[in-house]
This record gives C-alpha cells, structure tokens and sequence, in this order.
C-alpha cells in the first residue's frame, strides 16, 4: 500500500499474534515500534507523559527498521539496544531476527510504519544501519537519561543532549539518525539524541501506520499510574 500523501492513515490490526502480523507487514525501510509491560517499559512511557498536553503516558518505547528478507528466509531488522544473554551481553547497534518480537508477553503492543519510500531511500536507510552495525555504535544509557531531562525541559529537546556521547545511540535515536542522513526528519525540531519512540510514532512524515495493541497494555499501564497517584497523596 502507498501511503496518500496527503494525510497520515492509522491501520488498526486486530485477531492477529504478534508473528502474523509482522510476516503481514514488516518490509525493508519501514519502522518498527514496540511497547511492553516489564518496569522498564513502564517508565519509559510514564516519562513520555511531558510530550501530551493532558499528560498520557506513552505507549511506545522501542524503535527500530526493517532491514527485509535475508537468505535464511527469515526478516531482519536493524536496531540500537541491550541485549543480555548467558555470558553474553550486546550493548548497540545490531541485527536481529524479527522473530525476537514475536513474545506477546514482552511485547504487548507494535506498529509497523510505511513511508513508502523509493528503493534508493530504503537502500540508503539499510545500508546506513548497517555501516553503524559494523562500526560497533554503542547503545547509550547516559543519553537515554539526557533524553528524560529534555522530556522535563522542552527547550532543551532541540539541543544537544545534555549527556550527549560520542559514537553513542539508543534505540529511537538510531531510527531517527538514519533518516536524518536519508534527508528526511521524523521529529522536526527534536535533536536526534532526544527523540523518543513516541515522537516517531506522532511523526508528521506522510506514511500508513499498520497498529496491533491489545487491550492489556493500555489496562496494566491505566493500573500502575492510578496506583502511583494513591502514593502521591498526602
């Protein structure tokens, strides 16, 4: 599908496992967008509560591209995160099978975003990711940190990171870097070591939002933030 050009078109999935629905949707250039229920998680999209005007917390909290179809058959993707394993730890910018997101318990809610971009553009994305993979791009705790500070001060989202690192980057600001050098700003005015997943999910690049997000994401973040402003109270 070519997304009209004219207006963003949300695409709202239901009735489909987390595994059918990328199989349906995933394609080389596209984004991926991610949301759990997991303490981190959580945080994450109580911290995106500043980016709503009536302090919602965000649902998004991982981003990452769609590299395509490999000679195994299988789809990869192209992303910026920590992975911890038995006596193995891989900290930035890697490749993974989709098949990483296929746990419903993890991942309770994912978008798939087409930008119909043109085969040069998607090439330029994939192998742009591809050259950070190589060069060994370190994921950035520290600047995921500088992120929340920004978060907290809107006039510092489109500076520097205040706890910007060299060769550094976290998830949603790998996305956004990549199509940053593809000439195209998924969050005009946000500095790449400041976005966030939900920025890119609001992004006002014309493109089709393919949406699958149950039901027991939205209840267990509507629990924790009711049970957090009953500890508030004096």
């Amino acid at each position: 599908m070519e997304p009209d050009k004219t207006q963003n078109q949300t695409l709202v999935v239901t009735g489909l496992s987390n595994r059918e629905f990328l199989e349906r949707h995933a394609g080389p250039g596209r984004v991926g967008l991610s949301g759990g229920v997991t303490p981190v998680d959580l945080a994450i999209c109580r911290a995106e509560r500043h980016l709503d005007g009536r302090k919602r917390w965000g649902t998004w909290t991982h981003a990452f591209l769609f590299e395509g179809v490999r000679a195994d058959g299988q789809h990869w993707v192209i992303e910026s995160d920590l992975e911890l394993h038995r006596k193995h730890i891989r900290l930035g910018a890697q490749e993974n099978r989709i098949a990483k997101y296929y746990d419903e318990k993890l991942y309770t809610a994912l978008a798939v975003l087409d930008f119909g971009l043109t085969a040069a553009q998607t090439s330029g994305l994939v192998c742009a990711g591809l050259e950070f993979v190589a060069n060994r791009e370190r994921y950035s705790l520290r600047e995921l940190i500088g992120t929340l500070v920004a978060l907290r001060r809107p006039e510092l989202r489109g500076r520097e990171n205040v706890l910007a690192r060299q060769r550094s980057l976290f998830c949603s600001a790998f996305v956004q870097r990549l199509f940053h050098q593809t000439d195209i700003e998924l969050a005009p005015g946000v500095n790449d070591k400041n976005t966030t997943p939900e920025d890119i999910f609001h992004t006002p690049v014309p493109h089709v939002t393919h949406l699958l997000q149950r039901q027991i994401a939205a209840e267990k973040i509507t629990e924790l933030r009711t049970r957090l402003r009953r500890r508030a109270r004096p």
